[in-house]
């Protein structure tokens, strides 16, 4: 039986022409879903009924968590640790292909689209690249063999029934402020979006709930309420980032895997970052081959903890610190390892 997704409202005017004075990646504008109210691109509306009725399958294995959150470093580590550390063949094949992600065709605008294909004239493959990533991945997804890689970035109540399915899940979550950087950058660097404001107004969408997949805290809250569920690893970007041969055993128990410790010395030095930011595997290179990404687009960045200091302004930094205290009131959730001190701009 088919289910009906949330119901969805058009943004505010106000603020959706805001949004496309800044966000030239999107042409019609925004919608707010369901009770919780998630943003989306107003392609969404069109694809939705195919997302809330994907179906997982108990031998899947996904990734999940906000954007920017250290997903893509995170999908590699749990690609490799349920293929026997198969590094050959993660050295040959586009981790977009490996581990294929859900929604990204709700960025694709028909328009910008357009434009992708004109822009790549000549070249076929690009041309056919840029159609097919405008296409729901719920269709590539459904045709492929089990076992499946799914990276998403949806909350989980937009996945409906995925936690009682008995496919293994990982969420990684990371501490908003250096979230926001990195999804800042990402925003600038690839043309789907296309942002051109500065930080301080990203970070006022950011805030309230104005870019893509937000809320960011509800989104967090849903997969921390949830941590326990023995299909659900709930991890920190931090975590990683402070040891993560530790993170990486913790995975790899979770996902039923046992391997040496020469076997774990391996793959952390083969996902250090200094090694994964230049892997042509992991960082997009074929969408900016295409000119999806920017030639000064950086879809792998600095992959580290902290960086906000050098960013935030202190007014920004005071905002900043009301907010996560005021939405961390009342829970248990705290990030380890994350250096709340004042910004490097403040001293």
């Amino acid at each position: 039986m088919s289910l009906e997704p949330p119901k969805y409202e058009l943004l505010n005017k106000e603020d959706t022409a805001k949004l496309l004075s800044v966000f030239k990646g999107e042409r019609t504008g925004y919608v707010l879903v369901g009770p919780k109210k998630w943003f989306f691109p107003f392609k969404y509306t069109e694809q939705a009924k195919g997302f809330y009725n994907f179906k997982a399958r108990p031998d899947d294995t996904w990734v999940v968590s906000y954007p920017r959150s250290g997903t893509t470093w995170t999908q590699e580590l749990v690609w490799l640790l349920s293929n026997n550390l198969d590094f050959e063949r993660a050295k040959k094949e586009l981790l977009t292909d490996r581990f294929p992600f859900l929604e990204f065709s709700i960025f694709h605008h028909p328009e910008v689209t357009r434009e992708f294909v004109e822009m790549n004239e000549g070249d076929k493959c690009k041309q056919e690249l840029c159609k097919c990533l405008s296409l729901p991945g719920y269709e590539m997804l459904e045709k492929l063999p089990s076992p499946r890689f799914v990276k998403t970035h949806f909350p989980f109540s937009l996945l409906p029934g995925i936690l009682d399915t008995g496919c293994k899940i990982v969420y990684v979550a990371r501490n908003p402020k250096d979230v926001s950087i990195s999804w800042y950058h990402l925003n600038r660097g690839i043309k789907t979006q296309a942002y051109e404001g500065d930080f301080a107004q990203f970070w006022d969408f950011f805030q309230n709930n104005l870019t893509s997949w937000s809320p960011y805290w509800e989104h967090l809250k849903e997969a921390w309420a949830v941590r326990d569920h023995p299909n659900l690893l709930f991890m920190f970007y931090e975590e990683m980032q402070h040891d993560f041969t530790k993170a990486a055993k913790k995975v790899a128990k979770f996902l039923g895997k046992t391997y040496t410790d020469k076997q774990i010395e391996e793959l952390t030095e083969y996902l250090n970052f200094k090694n994964f930011k230049n892997n042509p595997m992991v960082n997009s290179i074929v969408l900016k081959d295409c000119g999806i990404i920017t030639e000064d687009g950086i879809f792998i960045r600095k992959g580290q903890s902290g960086g906000w200091k050098d960013v935030f302004t202190p007014e920004l930094n005071e905002k900043a610190d009301k907010w996560i205290e005021e939405n961390l009131k009342g829970t248990d959730l705290t990030f380890p390892f994350f250096d709340n001190n004042i910004c490097n701009k403040c001293n």
